[in-house]
């Protein structure tokens, strides 16, 4: 299985370890829900050794403006409270699939058709996952 090609070629920084209580997660999943953002989950990858990253969290939105909405907010929302930019972020021109990557939190908003098809929850598994209402 190829890895996602803007994960490719870095690696996870080693120097802290993310947690949900981790100022930049909470500051992800506020932004995502303040714009409404569906069925968001969280996957805790930290014991999985070929994992580009701590956690993924995954939301959907119906519509291109409102996934350009949740991308917005995200990046605003985590400038604001944690001074971080994303380290790189790929799908903004189609707004099916958009990934922002923060290095050791990568967060995925998707169109549900784009999700359902890459079933992202499916291929991490092992991943232990929480729902965000």
């Amino acid at each position: 299985m190829e890895p996602l090609s803007v994960l490719q070629g870095r690696t996870k920084s080693s120097v802290s370890r993310l947690t949900r209580n981790s100022k930049i997660f909470k500051a992800i999943i506020k932004a995502i829900q303040d714009k409404k953002g569906e069925n968001i989950i969280s996957l805790d990858l930290r014991k999985i050794p070929e994992a580009s990253a701590d956690f993924f969290v995954v939301c959907q939105a119906s519509s291109t403006t409102q996934i350009r909405a949740i991308c917005d907010s995200v990046e605003e929302e985590v400038k604001k409270s944690c001074d971080e930019h994303p380290y790189k972020h790929e799908g903004r021109q189609a707004l099916q699939w958009v990934l922002i990557d923060y290095v050791n939190i990568v967060v995925h908003v998707m169109h549900p058709d784009a999700r359902k098809f890459y079933k992202l929850e499916e291929m991490w598994s092992d991943a232990a996952s929480q729902i965000h209402e």
